[in-house]
């Protein structure tokens, strides 16, 4: 079969008259912002690579994920409860409260708790790691430092598995998502608050959550929650959106305006099954004037924050940690230890643009060349004129020399001539001299 190719999806499905979309062949051309013609051909039957994603399917349940959360907040706010409400799993058992003469502990702990979890075939191996002691002390200076060194000694763990020469069994330890549990005052964010995800908005995917809402009305909460991201906004702290991709359904796009909508999440977390006043039994918490169900999105917004960090957005957060946070440090890391790159190495290139570039380069190489050259021979050539003139100079005195001194001969041998043809003796003082003699 011939002119089979296609990259687009929607030329991929069979019909019946045996060409894709139920059209014949056709060949278009297209050229964006210069780039080389591409040749989009429709197939003129079923070949098969539709089935791709479900290729990628297959190997992803087989392999299975990893999914590693971060909870941060001050004690007694329902971190650990929230998280076994989260994966509907016991993760972390009750806790007992320290007696008042037990001692506590004077720094922020980092305490990291692993479970490998199935549902549907699907194979996930979670890890949840908790900070014991945040925002607990008297002095909270500096009380994120432990949090972030862990954070990027987790990246120095990756960067050192893909820089060694078997990378067969890379393990992906990153944090992948940051619950940051908020005291439901009802005000604003404190400056703890505010401090911390300054720090970490930049090496972990925040998702700020209200924690034990059930304590606020509706309206309290819409303020807080306003108010909130008020804070966010004015000290410039990155938190994670939902991304938008094209050609997504309207109903996907309402589903994610929704959760967007819901940030910061006001949570309420229970693990114990409890019976409303009409008989169902719910996940939820009973108090003398009713009950609060975890999973009734009128209550709160335990089944948003669900669906955003496990059903919808699982994979975003984690694609979002390798390709941006870690991409980000690894460059700052490599930097600071003095290692550089071009950055045109890995740029997108248009062949003709750069041909073209290439041309004007080796016009412009030639050009100074030509200048050198021309520069180099004139100079040459006036060091010749320079030599030449000297040497005239030289040889004109020299003849003037000569000519002086024949001309100096010449008149004495006219003047001999002169005295022997006057019969006068050419040495008169001398015959003078020899006559006296012959007198005496």
């Amino acid at each position: 079969m011939t002119d089979s190719y296609s990259s687009r999806a929607g030329d991929l499905s069979p019909s019946p008259n045996g060409y894709a979309n139920g059209s014949s062949p056709s060949l278009t051309q297209s050229n964006n912002a210069g780039l080389s013609p591409v040749i989009r051909k429709k197939l003129m039957g079923y070949v098969g690579f539709a089935n791709l994603p479900n290729q990628v399917h297959r190997k992803s349940v087989r392999k299975g994920f990893q999914f590693t959360t971060m909870v941060v907040g001050e004690s007694g706010l329902g971190k650990s409860t929230l998280i076994n409400t989260l994966f509907n799993t016991p993760l972390y058992p009750p806790k007992e409260p320290l007696p008042p003469a037990a001692e506590r502990p004077k720094t922020v702990a980092i305490e990291s708790i692993g479970a490998d979890i199935e549902e549907n075939g699907v194979r996930l191996h979670l890890t949840v790691v908790d900070t014991p002691g945040f925002g607990d002390f008297v002095n909270n200076d500096d009380s994120w430092r432990p949090i972030v060194e862990n954070i990027e000694s987790r990246f120095d763990s990756y960067l050192e598995q893909e820089n060694r020469v078997n990378r067969q069994k890379i393990v992906d330890n990153r944090v992948h998502a940051c619950l940051y549990f908020i005291q439901p005052t009802g005000h604003s964010l404190k400056q703890l608050d505010i401090e911390f995800m300054r720090r970490l908005h930049t090496r972990v995917n925040l998702i700020p959550v209200i924690a034990k809402a059930d304590t606020l009305t509706d309206e309290e909460i819409v303020a807080f929650k306003a108010r909130i991201l008020a804070d966010i906004a004015h000290h410039k702290i990155h938190i994670f959106q939902a991304p938008s991709y094209e050609n997504e359904d309207e109903e996907t796009l309402a589903e994610a305006e929704e959760i967007a909508s819901k940030i910061p999440f006001a949570v309420v977390g229970s693990d114990h099954v409890v019976d409303t006043t009409d008989g169902r039994q719910v996940r939820g918490r009973a108090y003398p004037w009713g009950v609060i169900e975890v999973d009734n999105e009128e209550h709160c917004d335990f089944v948003k924050l669900r669906q955003m960090l496990v059903r919808t957005y699982m994979e975003e957060l984690r694609e979002y940690t390798n390709d941006v946070l870690y991409e980000n440090w690894r460059s700052e890391k490599l930097l600071s230890m003095g290692v550089a790159q071009d950055s045109s190495v890995f740029r997108e290139i248009n062949p003709s643009a750069k041909i073209q570039e290439e041309r004007i380069l080796h016009e412009a190489k030639l050009s100074k060349m030509e200048a050198e050259m021309k520069m180099v021979f004139q100079q040459k050539v006036q060091e010749k004129e320079s030599k030449l003139k000297q040497s005239e100079e030289e040889l004109y005195a020299r003849h003037k020399e000569m000519k002086d001194a024949l001309d100096k001969q010449r008149a004495d041998l006219e003047d001999k001539k002169r005295r022997i043809e006057s019969g006068r003796p050419l040495t008169p003082e001398k015959n003078t001299t020899k006559n006296r003699r012959f007198l005496r």
